[in-house]
């Protein structure tokens, strides 16, 4: 969890060993956003918007589903 701010997302799919489970909760400022990409390493996981919602502790999180991943330009 970026910052300590209380998550408001998940990000789902992908692959699941170059993102790990305590990653996948995120904190994103704007969850209107219609995608989210997170850097990891040389490239970027991007997510897309979804209209589901989970429940975890209490907290309503706003599912954000894989989509692609791009490469960081050397």
């Amino acid at each position: 969890m970026a910052g300590g701010r209380t998550p408001n997302v998940y990000l789902r799919g992908g692959s699941p060993p170059e993102i790990a489970d305590e990653e996948r909760l995120r904190f994103v400022s704007d969850i209107n956003v219609p995608n989210v990409k997170i850097l990891c390493g040389n490239r970027y996981e991007h997510f897309e918007a979804s209209p589901e919602v989970a429940q975890v502790d209490g907290i309503e999180l706003r599912i954000f589903v894989w989509s692609r991943r791009t490469y960081v330009a050397e």
